[in-house]
């Protein structure tokens, strides 16, 4: 006799399934898309008429698309006297594709790392004469306001005794040190010995030319090739650059940690992101 047990699968709560229902009905306006990409690449706050221009509608129809937007959170609106600001809601950069994820049981293949590396940047072991260096861009990361809740650059004992003693990696162009990954370890506790929390960070005069590409794919094959089973970190949800970078090597979100912390008397949410290896 042949028993045919029942299959089980997990179901989405029905708070998140009504939540991502929102915003999905919420995108299928193509307008309210093209509003949402021009409002988000504008890289400033944008008014009602500013953004009328920018779509050709009437103002009537871009408020009301606006509004819908807005609602849902997409969108966040300030008014200031008779004008109405329009910023994105950094938040649904990532909420989107974890709503994506969640919906789709997060069994869509994810990348090992990017494939596009630039051929002139070498990534090698940091050296003891590269600390300097390090800590420089370090500190320029720091200025940017959406690299790390640090204020200043940790001192080179405290970050040699933090980071992995083969997990830290600089890259160079032409013999000059442009940028560098490290991990370090989450517990001391033995069952999470595979589980590090890792960083990226490149000399703000070669930011875009593809060095974060260089130090991510060392990054994530070293760690795979070592046995570490999970690489996480937290990235600022205006990061938006970063966040795009290790989702290119197989990170996922997680979650959004609203108002984690501050810096400099500001609240800022970070994205979680995590990678499983695929070999261990």
């Amino acid at each position: 006799m042949t028993t045919t047990l029942p299959v089980t699968a997990p179901v989405l709560p029905d708070a998140e399934a009504a939540t991502y229902a929102e915003w999905f009905s919420c995108l299928a306006e193509p307008m309210r898309v093209k509003i949402l990409h021009a409002v988000a690449t504008a890289g400033r706050e944008l008014t009602i008429g500013g953004l009328t221009e920018i779509m050709g509608l009437s103002q009537p129809t871009v408020s009301h698309h606006v509004r819908k937007l807005a609602d849902v959170g997409f969108l966040h609106l300030r008014k200031q006297g008779t004008s109405t600001f329009i910023t994105v809601n950094e938040a649904c950069c990532t909420g989107l594709p974890h709503a994506a994820d969640a919906v789709m049981g997060l069994l869509a293949p994810r990348p090992c790392c990017p494939d596009n590396v630039p051929k002139d940047v070498t990534v090698r072991a940091l050296r003891r004469g590269d600390w300097g260096a390090v800590r420089r861009i370090y500190a320029q990361g720091i200025a940017t306001g959406i690299a790390t809740f640090e204020t200043e650059a940790p001192a080179r004992d405290e970050l040699h005794a933090k980071w992995l003693p083969g997990h830290r990696w600089v890259a160079e162009i032409d013999g000059e040190v442009v940028g560098w990954t490290a991990a370090a370890p989450v517990s001391s506790r033995e069952c999470y010995a595979g589980v590090v929390e890792t960083c990226i960070y490149v000399a703000e005069d070669h930011r875009g030319r593809g060095i974060g590409r260089a130090l991510i794919h060392k990054q994530v094959t070293e760690a795979d090739a070592a046995g570490l089973w999970t690489l996480q970190t937290s990235v600022f949800s205006e990061n938006r650059a970063g966040i795009a970078l290790h989702r290119t090597a197989g990170y996922r979100t997680l979650g959004v940690r609203e108002r984690i912390a501050q810096r400099d008397g500001v609240w800022h949410d970070t994205v979680f992101l995590e990678r499983r290896s695929p070999v261990s």
